[in-house]
């Protein structure tokens, strides 16, 4: 593999692309669909869509290779990923993409401090100052 595509940064960048992009999509999307629905057949859209990579890339394995642990933490994540979309799409319904994906955003802030609080993380004050950057920019946009 060539060392763009083993880069965390590499992979961060697509990630922010395609959240800006879903949220374009969902926005038109959602027009004259429940959010919830519109929620349930994005699930579908993306389960099938992973399948097939694990399929082509055979990268499947047996869920008793995963410990009790990893298990848990997956489920957890689930249920929160879950949780989050239907938040999302329930807010693009309402507002202004706009206006909703900034306020999505401050995700990154509560992310740092989570890291923080339960990773053992240690956060320079470079990098708080970062934090504290992108949680005004997000409200301000919200708000402007």
């Amino acid at each position: 593999m060539s060392a763009l595509t083993t880069s965390w940064q590499f992979w961060a960048l697509l990630a922010a692309v395609f959240a800006a992009l879903t949220a374009i999509f969902a926005k038109i999307g959602i027009e004259n669909v429940n959010s919830d629905y519109a929620t349930f057949l994005r699930t579908i859209v993306v389960i099938f869509a992973l399948g097939m990579i694990l399929f082509f890339t055979k990268q499947f394995q047996p869920l008793s290779s995963l410990s009790a642990r990893t298990l848990i933490f997956i489920t957890l994540s689930g249920l929160a990923t879950g949780a989050s979309w239907v938040c999302y799409f329930r807010a693009l319904k309402l507002g202004n993409a706009s206006q909703v994906a900034p306020i999505d955003k401050l995700s990154v802030v509560l992310v740092a401090i989570f890291g923080v609080m339960f990773l053992g993380e240690n956060l320079s004050a470079t990098s708080w100052t970062g934090v504290a950057l992108i949680g005004t920019g997000a409200v301000m946009v919200a708000l402007g």
